[in-house]
């Protein structure tokens, strides 16, 4: 990737899918070229959450919205300490924010962070394609580097797909720490660290709950060494199906019967631990207003999402694994996917969303609870 952080704003700039299609616009953030999977989100607001989700790894995000960048870059809402998305789609970026908080612009957090983006180009246009052709591999290539598009054409076509890609340990925390509980200690909680959102331990610590986050390669003896009355498998980025020691840690809690609460990636590997498969999405849910069912009290939420992958499970019936019998307890409303797994005869349960909300909405955030009321109830 070659990156200069000097005259982004006039820069040409040119947006190259695998299929060949082609965009022009002008450099967003940082010149330079840069590769990923393109996806869009539908989000309205919060991109900073976005830009700084780790489950956004090796992927260029389209934004919906056209207008972006109007309430700046604060330092408080990023997710992680640095952006991850490896390039950004807009539309018509904010001249100037306007926000008490902001601190600079939408446009040198970008480009001080290193990430190439482009604006000027029809959004609406580039997301219908990726909704009738799928997510697919791109290149978003400014300043010098843009060339003859059959060159940069051949150089998309060379980047990895996220197809087989084994992304969690590049995202997750090297060393373990501990997020303190908020007032009265009640609980400990060990959360297997694949892309966890900062908001998501503080969501646990403000119910009382001392959260103990490890490294994705963390093991059996690692987890039960913090005596944990739960444990939390957090979202991340990749493809589950190459997420064995993920699975086989997960197994391993699920042996012992210990409450357990995953979310995102961790709902995958869930269902790949209770021997269900996983499949790639053709274009994923991605935003902050998918309507999902909570198929136990009926109830309709509307969600945060940032998935590309799904579990296969059936919809219509209880299935017998290993660990007993497990059901579907969530579905997507727009498309039938599998939004959530329950056990029915030891403690857990998992969602395919966000449920710490950053930046919202709120409606699934009774899950924390619910993991709560897990944890309070007698032991299997």
């Amino acid at each position: 990737m070659t990156i200069s952080t000097r005259g982004a704003g006039k820069a040409p700039a040119v947006l190259v899918l695998e299929d060949g299609r082609s965009f022009r616009g002008r450099a967003y953030g940082a010149v330079g070229e840069t590769f990923g999977e393109a996806v869009f989100s539908t989000g309205m607001t919060g991109y900073q959450e976005t830009l700084t989700d780790p489950s956004y790894h090796r992927q260029v995000v389209v934004m919906t919205a056209p207008h972006v960048g109007n309430t700046g870059v604060n330092d408080e809402d990023p997710e992680s300490k640095r952006i991850w998305v490896s390039g950004y789609v807009v539309r018509d970026p904010a001249r100037v924010p306007s926000n008490w908080r902001s601190r600079r612009t939408l446009d040198e957090e970008l480009a001080s962070q290193g990430v190439v983006g482009i604006s000027g180009i029809d959004t609406r246009a580039l997301t219908r394609h990726l909704r009738e052709r799928g997510a697919m591999r791109v290149g978003i290539f400014s300043g010098n580097a843009v060339q003859d598009e059959g060159v940069l054409l051949a150089k998309v076509r060379q980047a990895p797909e996220m197809s087989g890609a084994d992304l969690a340990a590049e995202v997750a925390t090297k060393e373990a720490y501990v997020v303190p509980a908020v007032g009265t200690k009640k609980f400990t909680v060990a959360a297997i660290d694949l892309g966890i959102k900062g908001m998501t331990p503080n969501r646990m610590a403000e119910r009382g709950i001392e959260v103990h986050v490890l490294p994705a390669t963390a093991t059996l003896d690692e987890v039960y060494a913090v005596k944990p009355d739960g444990v939390f498998f957090s979202n991340g980025p990749g493809d589950p199906s190459t997420a064995d020691h993920p699975v086989a840690l997960m197994r391993g809690v699920l042996e012992r019967k210990t409450p357990l609460f995953g979310i995102c990636f961790g709902n995958q590997i869930l269902g790949r631990s209770l021997g269900f498969g996983t499949y790639k999405l053709k274009y994923g849910h991605r935003g902050i207003n998918q309507p999902v069912q909570d198929r136990t009290t009926g109830k309709v939420e509307v969600t945060a999402h940032n998935h590309g992958f799904a579990v296969d499970a059936p919809l219509d019936k209880v299935s017998d694994t290993a660990f007993g019998r497990a059901e579907v307890s969530h579905v997507c409303l727009n498309d039938q996917v599998v939004e959530g797994l329950q056990l029915l005869d030891q403690p857990a349960f998992s969602v395919q969303y966000h449920p710490e909300a950053a930046a919202g909405p709120h409606d699934a955030a009774y899950l924390f609870d619910r993991f709560v009321t897990l944890m309070e109830g007698p032991r299997a």
